[in-house]
């Protein structure tokens, strides 16, 4: 999860660059998104206009963050664009969603949107954000809004290897299945929750929470609040 993340800088303190994109998709015409996508976008929109989310104050000791929650076309079939960390710095090795810290001044959606473009190679314009879930605040002090986005049909991912391990389009039917999600316990007693995406795929909080309440809102039109979700000990580091 970026929450505590920092951006990588090279040692001339810059930002590193940006992901390379490839000519011959720069030059590809525009697809037209396949009927069960375009049915998933209109759906997702439709539950996130009637969502009324719930927003953290501003101020305060919160630092704040955003991350993408990306639906992509992927050979005609709906999928939820999931990062793996690199093994080193903050939240090492760890399943996220792609964002970071806002900058100075900078609002929720554009931060995601830019995080979106550095991390996972995704220029996506802002008419294709579907709508926003509720603020999650983390123990470790961030404040994350997370930004639905609906990438443009063709659209393919290429990750930041600075900051991406792996990319992994993961079907939106994975979200919803049967046992998704699942429910351990917190060594203080609490349920904690698990959503496992994939035999080898089992997402926590934060992460996880804010794709449970993407799942609910989003997907099955439902009321869903996740501000108490217990987030296990090792996802602060």
């Amino acid at each position: 999860m970026p929450a505590g993340r920092r951006r990588l800088r090279d040692p001339a303190g810059g930002r590193l660059p940006r992901p390379e994109r490839h000519d011959h998709l720069e030059r590809s015409p525009p697809r037209v998104a396949s009927a069960a996508v375009a049915h998933s976008e209109r759906l997702i929109r439709r539950n996130l206009a009637a969502f009324e989310r719930h927003a953290a104050p501003n101020g305060g000791a919160l630092r704040r963050a955003a991350v993408a929650v990306t639906v992509l076309d992927c050979d005609g079939a709906p999928r939820l664009l999931i990062a793996k960390r690199v093994a080193r710095g903050l939240n090492p090795g760890q399943w996220a969603l792609p964002g970071g810290k806002l900058d100075p001044g900078e609002e929720p959606v554009a931060a995601a949107l830019r995080e979106l473009h550095e991390e996972a190679g995704l220029d996506v314009p802002p008419d294709r954000v579907a709508g926003l879930l509720d603020d999650l605040v983390t123990d470790s002090g961030f404040s994350i809004t997370p930004v639905v986005v609906l990438a443009p049909a063709g659209a393919q991912p290429v990750r930041n290897p600075a900051e991406v391990a792996s990319l992994h389009p993961v079907p939106l039917a994975n979200l919803l299945a049967d046992h998704v999600p699942r429910w351990a316990r917190h060594p203080d007693g609490r349920p904690l929750l698990q959503m496992p995406l994939r035999h080898d795929m089992v997402i926590h909080a934060p992460t996880g929470a804010i794709l449970l309440q993407f799942r609910e809102v989003a997907l099955r039109g439902r009321s869903l609040r996740i501000a108490d979700m217990a987030q296990p000990d090792w996802t602060r580091t």
